[in-house]
């Protein structure tokens, strides 16, 4: 799933994808989808942070400061570094002290839902409070730790085959034979290429 446009703050160049199957690689992605920073705003990270789901839709997110994207992109860097280290074959630089980093952020408690009444009558979900900065780094953490610490989980981990595609997914699909990180974009264009390398040969 995408989100253009950054809840209408944001160009269609930061577009936000949600499709990594994990709220922990999704993160990964905002470093790996382009060659530019995603988060290069407070706008598209806010619009980020609604698109995951970490909070309910309409949740007040004014407060955040720059300090959050300071918080996103250093706790973004550490997964990547470990979510790269389990799928290197040699040890990855700086894993220890990634780990370590990691499971202090993962202390934090995640932001606190209550179901509350809405306007037709029935639950949604809501916070009592505009979360901090530190719980949502904190309900990602927590989501890398599960998911290394989960051998079938791990175990799916796989890097997308598109060409110049970094992105890493979780492969659920039946015989673990997913390819790209979407079939919508890497894969559309790989069957984009296999059809002009088809025609070319045709025409040779």
């Amino acid at each position: 799933m995408a989100l253009g446009t950054a809840l209408g703050t944001a160009s269609d160049a930061y577009e936000l994808r949600f499709d990594a199957g994990r709220i922990c690689l999704d993160l990964l992605a905002t470093a790996t989808a382009h060659p530019d920073e995603r988060f290069d705003s407070l706008e598209v990270l806010c619009a980020w942070i609604t698109g995951t789901g970490l909070v309910p839709p309409g949740t007040p997110l004014a407060h955040a400061d720059v300090s959050w994207l300071v918080g996103f992109r250093e706790l973004r860097g550490r997964i990547g570094q470990l979510v790269h280290g389990c799928l290197a074959p040699e040890p990855w630089p700086s894993y220890d002290i990634a780990l370590a980093r990691v499971n202090d952020i993962a202390l934090a408690a995640p932001p606190a839902p209550r179901a509350v009444r809405g306007e037709d009558g029935t639950l949604v979900r809501r916070l009592d409070h505009p979360p901090e900065c530190s719980a949502l780094l904190g309900a990602i953490a927590r989501d890398a730790v599960e998911l290394l610490t989960d051998p079938v989980a791990r175990a799916g981990l796989r890097e997308c085959e598109g060409d110049n595609c970094p992105i890493v997914y979780l492969d659920t699909s039946r015989g673990r034979r997913r390819r790209w990180c979407s079939s919508e974009v890497c894969g559309n264009r790989e069957r984009v290429a296999r059809h002009r390398r088809r025609a070319a040969l045709a025409r040779a």
